[in-house]
């Protein structure tokens, strides 16, 4: 059976990009970075991503502000590690209060489907990467092939729903319902070590503890054996509709484009630019 990626070349593909054959996954997502950071345009209102790929867009932007190549350009961080990366880079920051609205928001994603849904939030951010990137009048995708999967939830690994603390083993048993009689379905409480320096080998269960976001929540992490099958707007309402749920880690309709690192070079999947609504 043929991918659901097959895809031609986006025409702004540049000749950096197609250079990038052979290298890195790192050295490609570095290359895919910098293709995005090229639609960035003096006086405009960013959201910075969070994660290693997005680290390197963060890195060029403030290279092109400490040259002069762009001016007046504020950023709104989708975490406070990406607040920390940009401050270090020399981004000026801001939030959404000052700015509802964003002209470009540039960050990773976990897994990227046929229709340019997302899973994020794998690192713990999803909610304010939601409110800061759906915010946005355009938002571009950076990721390599291996996130690239025939439905939501086909790697295997999590789907994240940011979850109050009050409660949470009862908003637990609500998610399981939920999904109850969903073959290869399970779920658990993210949880990490107390040690920061602990080894993955030594560490006790007594060590660990509930993993905590940046809005001072936890997460449980959903899990599907083969993807999520049906409606993914259906199983979004579904799951917000549990009183406890903050948000998940599905974005659907978010990505205006996706740049996809390859070990041939670079492939740019669009979308026509969505109306903001603002």
């Amino acid at each position: 059976m043929g991918s659901p990626f097959l895809l031609q070349p986006s025409r702004s593909l540049t000749a950096e990009a197609v250079a990038a054959a052979g290298q890195s996954q790192d050295e490609l997502k570095r290359v895919a970075a910098l293709r995005a950071v090229e639609l960035v345009r003096s006086g405009m209102v960013l959201g910075l991503g969070t994660g290693s790929t997005a680290a390197h867009a963060l890195d060029r932007i403030g290279d092109l502000l400490r040259r002069g190549d762009l001016r007046d350009v504020v950023g709104i961080p989708t975490s406070e590690w990406a607040a920390a990366r940009a401050a270090a880079a020399g981004i000026p920051l801001t939030d959404l209060g000052a700015h509802p609205v964003v002209d470009l928001s540039i960050d990773g994603a976990d897994e990227v489907d046929p229709a340019l849904n997302l899973v994020k939030g794998r690192g713990g951010s999803l909610l304010r990467e939601k409110m800061v990137e759906g915010a946005s009048r355009r938002f571009v995708v950076i990721v390599d092939d291996s996130k690239l999967v025939p439905r939501l939830g086909g790697s295997g690994l999590a789907i994240p729903v940011e979850v109050i603390p009050f409660g949470w083993a009862l908003t637990l048993r609500r998610l399981q319902n939920l999904f109850d009689g969903t073959p290869g379905f399970n779920l658990k409480l993210r949880t990490a070590s107390v040690n920061a320096k602990a080894s993955a080998f030594t560490e006790k269960e007594s060590d660990m503890q509930p993993f905590v976001t940046d809005n001072k929540n936890y997460i449980v992490d959903l899990f599907f054996e083969d993807g999520i099958h049906g409606d993914l707007r259906a199983i979004s309402d579904d799951l917000l509709r549990i009183t406890g749920v903050v948000e998940h880690g599905m974005f659907l309709g978010l990505a205006t484009s996706v740049i996809v690192a390859r070990k041939d070079g670079v492939v740019v999947m669009d979308k026509e630019a969505k109306s903001n609504g603002f």
